[in-house]
Parts: structure tokens; C-alpha cells; sequence
């Protein structure tokens, strides 16, 4: 078996989150185990409302014919890339755990560390 890829999530913008969906992917349709945590701004990326996909480069992207958050998000999801959101970004963040989308778990970065093991991570 592959081993894991982590991929830590901590700025807000939509150009980090679209490729932190991309690495999440394309490791996954290698065949590697995946762990996207996503923590402080970068947890925007999991509410339910969308906020990310509602931002200009979505349109932009999906002109030039590149996968924009929405198609990759649907591909994480076949693809069953474990999504956590950091409780304590959360927090930092004020965004409640309700506002989520469905599936993404609240753990710590312990939980994320243990999942990951010896695996790589990847920080955007």
C-alpha cells in the first residue's frame, strides 16, 4: 500500500483550496490513502454554504476548462478522501461545526498526525 498523503489547509483563498483538491485527487487516483485537514481560514473550504465556489477564479477556471472546487469536491468525494476540519481553527475562525458539510469530521491535529502516520504532508 501507498502511503499516506496529508494535506494541511490553513490559508482562505480560493487558489489554495482548488489545488489542495487537486493534490487530494490525484494522490487519491493513484491509489494513495489521502487526509485533507483543513484548520483556521483554511476550513472555509468544508462549510456548507460554499463561499469558495462562489468566488470569481471558479468562473474563470471553468472558462479555461479546468476542474474548478465544485467538480473536484465531487471527485473527494468518489474518490473517499477523508476530510477533517481542526476544532480548534474552528473555533478560531468562528465557524460552527453545524455549518459543515456532511461527512467532514472535527478532530484535533493529533487525530490528523495519526491518520497521516509516516506518510508525507503537504502544506498550503
Amino acid at each position: 500500500m501507498s502511503p499516506p498523503l496529508g494535506i494541511l489547509l490553513r490559508s482562505e483563498g480560493h487558489e489554495a483550496a482548488h489545488y489542495a483538491l487537486v493534490l487530494a485527487t490525484g494522490a487519491a487516483a493513484v491509489g494513495r490513502p489521502v487526509v485533507l485537514f483543513a484548520t483556521n481560514a483554511g476550513c472555509r473550504l468544508f462549510q456548507a454554504t460554499a463561499p469558495l465556489q462562489a468566488e470569481s477564479r471558479e468562473a474563470l477556471l471553468a472558462a479555461r476548462g479546468v476542474a474548478g472546487i465544485g467538480t473536484l469536491w465531487a471527485a473527494a468525494g468518489e474518490l473517499g478522501i477523508r476530510c477533517i476540519a481542526c476544532e480548534a481553527g474552528l473555533k478560531a475562525e468562528a465557524i460552527a461545526p453545524d455549518s459543515l458539510l456532511p461527512g467532514i469530521e472535527v478532530a484535533g491535529v493529533v487525530t490528523f498526525l495519526a491518520a497521516i502516520g509516516a506518510g508525507q504532508i503537504v502544506a498550503l
